[in-house]
């Protein structure tokens, strides 16, 4: 079997707001009623969890303004995710629930404590998708000129976990008392300082909130480069991988195998989820046709591409010839999604590497049968623990997954009738 995920790629934001199934058409996109309805799908289909997208910027890398992303709803307006996260856990009782944090401008001891009071709200069921965003912009709206270099800003993550980590351990297990008879709540010889003092951080401790029911909240992370893979290999309990073709997703799922060992931690500790898209039809015929309109689409939709390329490099790919092939361009910004947007070998034009409707990861064109017979293949040649669904979201798209896909997979096997555990890492690793 394998694990399944949805990514809400957008955040909390504005979702299809001018196409059709949208039901956030105008001035809704604020209720959480589209994010509510996704969660009860995904716990109806048996999911691991939901993963919600976060940044703190508003771009403007494409043509030097933020004109196209405020006039397009493009990753703008953006709210914060994590409120979202209890009303989330109030409508589902086994799904994972994870949240977007940032290492690079949330002090450990916020986060610490955050993930900690939403865990207890969820009853256990709350991740943290650990990322060191990627913009200038951010960097900005938090006291910075520019953001810290790459490998620099994993550097400091990998401080930042060993902060929060010694937080949620400040408390032992037996701390809270609670003994009407005694008069005691909590035994202060169980509630420890951390007195840390590092590089970067310094904290005294203790959380001031016991842990929540997982003691750790879920660490979920996405980083592809080699600093990312390596911060990922110490801590994470999920990676979500965006990789193209079953070789690459292979080699990704070796790399941290690899890179985990050493470490005393076994490869099952850590599931990697793969990054899909999804055509589904009726008929293989129909799913055929689909595709070619997608990819038609985008003929007149280029400058959608481009600036999404732009959002992800802080480069302005307004600058560059369509059709000629794109040189090699270094970014500090976000390195493997950008990376992973390109279908290029530096022979490819630009358009010709935008005229590819799946946007990177592993790309699935079919019935709902074939492509859960196409999955479980392509699963058992990776070696790798999961998908990862990163279709745009509208109430369409959810139910051709959860009411369609999902029970194919389920009469082959693939995924989980049901859940085992009531907590989210037990479920993850369930197998």
């Amino acid at each position: 079997m394998f694990h399944l995920g949805w990514f809400v790629g957008k955040g909390y934001s504005v979702h299809a707001w001018n196409q059709p199934w949208s039901g956030t058409i105008g001035q809704d996109w604020m209720e959480p009623d589209l994010y509510l309805d996704l969660a009860r799908a995904l716990e109806r289909a048996c999911f691991d969890y939901m993963l919600i997208e976060d940044g703190s910027f508003v771009a403007d890398a494409y043509k030097g303004s933020p004109e196209y992303y405020l006039r397009n709803a493009y990753a703008v307006p953006k709210s914060d995710p994590l409120p979202l996260v209890p009303l989330l856990g109030h409508v589902t009782k086994r799904l994972g629930i994870v949240a977007t944090v940032t290492t690079s401008f949330y002090p450990p001891f916020l986060a610490a404590r955050l993930g900690a009071t939403l865990d207890h709200l969820t009853h256990g069921r709350v991740g943290l998708n650990i990322v060191t965003a990627h913009n200038d912009r951010a960097a900005q709206n938090f006291g910075l000129d520019r953001h810290y270099e790459h490998d620099l800003r994993y550097e400091m993550a990998d401080e930042w976990m060993e902060v929060v980590n010694r937080l949620w351990t400040s408390w032992e297990p037996d701390a809270i008392v609670a003994d009407p008879a005694s008069g005691v709540f909590a035994d202060h010889t169980k509630v420890h300082p951390i007195h840390f003092e590092g590089r970067y951080y310094k904290s005294r401790g203790p959380l001031n909130t016991a842990p929540g029911p997982q003691g750790r909240p879920v660490i979920c992370q996405a980083g592809g480069s080699p600093a990312g893979i390596a911060f990922a290999a110490r801590h994470a309990d999920s990676v979500i991988a965006k990789v193209r073709g079953a070789a690459a997703a292979k080699s990704f799922r070796q790399r941290l195998s690899a890179q985990m060992q050493p470490l005393g931690r076994k490869p099952g500790d850590c599931k990697v989820l793969f990054a899909t898209s999804v055509v589904i039809g009726d008929t293989m015929d129909d799913a055929r046709d689909k595709r070619a309109r997608m990819t038609a689409s985008l003929a007149d939709s280029m400058e959608t591409r481009l600036a999404g390329m732009s959002y992800l490099s802080m480069v302005d790919f307004s600058k560059y010839d369509l059709d000629a092939p794109l040189p090699a361009i270094k970014t500090n910004a976000s390195r493997a999604s950008f990376e992973a947007y390109l279908s290029g070998d530096g022979g490819k034009t630009l358009r010709d590497m935008l005229l590819d409707p799946s946007g990177g990861g592993l790309d699935f064109v079919g019935t709902p049968d074939s492509i859960a017979a196409e999955m479980g293949e392509m699963m058992q040649d990776i070696g790798g623990d999961g998908i990862l669904i990163q279709d745009p979201l509208t109430r369409k798209t959810v139910a051709e997954i959860t009411d369609g896909l999902v029970p194919a997979l389920k009469r082959r096997g693939l995924v989980r009738q049901a859940y085992q555990h009531e907590r989210f890492r037990d479920n993850l690793l369930a197998f």
